[in-house]
């Protein structure tokens, strides 16, 4: 696989050691000299999103914000921005400001030229699409932002937005494990399904195995309904193959449904995937089922 679009799956940011399993070192190198991804730490890579926007906000006098500010703090986003969202105070000017994403807000309290981790995860829980915005909060909570700080925030906002980010702050989790399974788990809420991310459910063994404890993506206990992210990369051996057909089977048999989607049907189908949720959930509601594990 092509680097960047390895880097694009995988959120915008891959530890070396991730993207090489993905692609190759040969191409990893290659597109590192090329300048078509960037080095992070010594230890990552990023999209190059970062340097176009860091550039641009000196140029304007203006900050980093948004989704470019998530971007910079080594946070995984759905997509890379297509263009960099740039912030300026509300009396400022944003003249020769083409080809950027423009939002006013107070910079008063902030100091660099990248709005804080704090602001930049507000920010987005407010101006984003919800999907996006949920997936960020995941990847900020992994990356180390304060929960509850996050929540008492995302309480005290008013205006535009400010509904979507107290909900967002609500649901966000540092268990999901990257944008992929983010974006599945708030199609799933818009769906009007009752998910957790990496749910715990207990699975007899049958015969003469031992029970077991599996963790699937999203899961809605009341629904006995578990959702799995399928990537490819992830299931590249005999053993990874045989050990999900051995869970998958195993979970039908106590009664849960397993529904599977692929990174390209949640990212790029994901009115589809919208549509299969919901009518699942319609035909649990319509027969009346309604079992906690």
């Amino acid at each position: 696989m092509d680097p960047v679009d390895a880097l694009a799956m995988a959120g915008g940011v891959a530890k070396r050691r991730h993207l090489i399993a993905m692609s190759s070192r040969r191409q990893v190198d290659r597109a590192a000299r090329s300048g078509a991804i960037a080095r992070g730490d010594r230890s990552t890579y990023r999209l190059p999103d970062l340097d176009r926007a860091a550039q641009r906000a000196l140029a304007l006098g203006g900050r980093v914000a948004v989704l470019s500010a998530a971007v910079s703090h080594g946070w995984e986003v759905p997509s890379a921005p297509i263009r960099p969202w740039i912030m300026f105070d509300h009396h400022a000017s944003a003249a020769g400001a083409a080809g950027v994403e423009v939002v006013w807000g107070d910079l008063s309290n902030e100091r660099g030229l990248v709005l804080s981790e704090r602001r930049t995860v507000l920010d987005c829980a407010r101006r984003l699409p919800f999907d996006i915005a949920l997936s960020v909060a995941d990847s900020a909570l992994r990356h180390g932002v304060d929960h509850e700080t996050f929540i008492a925030d995302a309480a005290r906002l008013r205006g535009k937005g400010s509904a979507q980010a107290r909900e967002v702050a609500r649901l966000a989790s540092p268990l999901a494990a990257n944008p992929f399974e983010s974006k599945l788990r708030a199609l799933a809420i818009r769906a009007g399904l009752d998910v957790l991310p990496q749910g715990e459910i207990q699975v007899r063994g049958r015969s003469d195995r031992q029970d077991f404890v599996v963790h699937p993506d999203v899961v809605d206990r009341g629904r006995r309904l578990a959702i799995e992210a399928e990537s490819w990369e992830f299931h590249t051996s005999r053993k990874a193959f045989e050990r999900d057909c051995h869970r998958y089977t195993l979970l039908t048999l106590d009664g849960w449904t397993v529904l599977r989607f692929t990174w390209w049907q949640v990212m790029h189908d994901s009115d589809w995937v919208l549509a299969c949720l919901s009518e699942f959930r319609e035909r649990v509601a319509g027969t009346g089922r309604r079992a906690a594990s």
